[in-house]
């Protein structure tokens, strides 16, 4: 098939998938198309890179200044964001108290530029990643958040996935890179790298698979039923993509996450959700004893057949360990990896650009301080899940899938950035919007069938709070 006729096709499917898609309730507000577009940035490519704009600087300038074109679409998104929210009257009060610990941690990130030796750099990338969390804002400000946060997540795959088949499929000089040392083909898809792709695909396969449980007991509703063979269509082509991907720590996040999901739904720990409010925090802390004091993840690596060293990260992060950097507060917000010191990581290690581990990169930006007010945060918002969890929001499922596959995908990669689609996602389904931007918006919407509004008791808090 030509490529561009191949091209034409994927615009037809995704257009109808787009319209006629069964999961679609009402039609949705216009005002989601801004995160749609911020987010498909995040999991694909900035503007600059898909329309081929070249920068004459070198590889470690072009990661000191970035690019003209990306910084004005970019800003220009964050200011239509903003003025949504204004426009909606936003509880900005509300907001910080309840996700206290997030509000913290970014405002140590904002004064790290102090201390940078890249300051205007540092608050380019604060205001960069801050865009983020306000087009996340306008999802869950709108006046049916639920149905939003499904909206933006089908349709994001939907572009995602599908775009990224058909350019390795018919564009391969897009879709795929090749290894610089070993010129071995890496298959990238709409992204830049096969981690990305892997991101790509975990999200997109933790989604569908979590849609598909929660829509499950309606089957045999036409319409659900649809809905369900829509979704099960999008996770063998995102299977399909993560084995050509060969991301395995993207495969790894992905079955455990589905493992979350399903047990979250199973009889025994609906009834009893406390075991799964212990289990999943006992894991993480038996997994860091048995790494920190076996070296498990090296050991299983051998058994699968990867190298030991986990493809040179554990060499990688020896290195970067003694690097003399300020222990307490880092080297500021993203400016580890700029100027001389990412020269000379190049010229002695290989050609990277993170520490392929969330932990240790937030320690290198942002010292031990950081990466305490990181814990807190997570802590935070898994208490809200669990709250979640005991009041059978459907949506706490999907963060704690989400929140355990975020804590151990940080293992071997960097996300904890504004800048990462697995972070923005788990933000997406984590954060705590005001009660009172929820009335609001329940007051513009009418009661369903029965008279009651549960379609906002999927947000993390207690359910009771509404109609007050």
């Amino acid at each position: 098939m030509p490529p561009y006729l191949a091209l034409f096709l994927w615009l037809i499917f995704v257009l109808g998938l787009l319209r006629f898609d069964p999961a679609r309730e009402h039609s949705p507000s216009m005002a989601l198309w801004v995160p749609l577009i911020w987010m498909f940035i995040v999991g694909s490519r900035l503007p600059s890179q898909w329309l081929g704009v070249d920068m004459d600087v070198s590889a470690s300038q072009a990661f000191e200044e970035g690019n003209a074109l990306d910084r004005t679409i970019l800003a220009f998104l964050i200011l239509i964001a903003f003025g949504i929210l204004v426009s909606r009257i936003f509880n900005w009060g509300g907001f910080f108290a309840r996700n206290f610990a997030l509000l913290i941690f970014l405002l140590f990130a904002l004064m790290s530029f102090m201390w940078s030796d890249f300051p205007l750099v540092a608050l380019k990338r604060w205001f960069r990643d801050l865009g983020g969390y306000l087009v996340i804002l306008v999802v869950l400000t709108d006046p049916r958040p639920l149905e939003a946060i499904r909206t933006l997540l089908r349709r994001l795959c939907f572009l995602l996935i599908p775009l990224s088949i058909l350019v390795i499929k018919y564009f391969p000089g897009t879709g795929r890179m090749y290894e610089f040392w070993s010129g071995t083909p890496m298959y990238v898809g709409a992204t830049t790298s096969k981690n990305m792709l892997g991101v790509a695909c975990l999200v997109s396969g933790i989604y569908f698979f979590w849609d598909t449980v929660t829509r499950w007991p309606d089957r045999k509703d036409l319409r659900t039923k649809r809905a369900i063979y829509v979704n099960v269509l999008l996770i063998l082509m995102t299977f399909w993509l993560l084995s050509l991907a060969n991301s395995a720590t993207s495969k790894i996040c992905l079955a455990m996450g589905c493992l979350v999901i399903a047990a979250a739904h199973t009889k025994l720990f609906r009834r009893y959700p406390g075991f799964l409010k212990v289990m999943i925090p006992v894991t993480v802390c038996v997994y860091m004893v048995l790494e920190f004091g076996f070296g498990i993840s090296g050991q299983m690596a051998e058994m699968v057949g990867r190298n030991a060293t986990l493809t040179g990260r554990t060499d990688l992060w020896k290195l970067l360990l003694t690097m003399h950097t300020n222990p307490i507060v880092g080297t500021g917000y993203e400016s580890f990896w700029l100027g001389p010191r990412l020269e000379w990581i190049w010229r002695n290690f290989t050609y990277v650009n993170e520490a392929h581990n969330g932990y240790l990169e937030i320690y290198l930006d942002l010292g031990f301080i950081g990466l305490f007010l990181l814990m807190i945060m997570l802590i935070a918002y898994y208490r809200g899940i669990c709250r979640g969890l005991s009041s059978r929001s459907p949506l706490a499922t999907l963060s704690l899938a989400l929140w355990t596959v975020l804590i151990f995908y940080n293992m071997t990669e960097a996300a904890f950035k504004g800048s990462q689609l697995i972070w923005l996602t788990f933000l997406l389904a984590a954060i705590v919007v005001p009660e009172r931007a929820l009335n609001q918006a329940t007051d513009a919407v009418p009661l369903d069938g029965v008279g009651n509004r549960d379609r906002f008791r999927h947000l993390p808090f207690e359910p009771t709070t509404f109609g007050r």
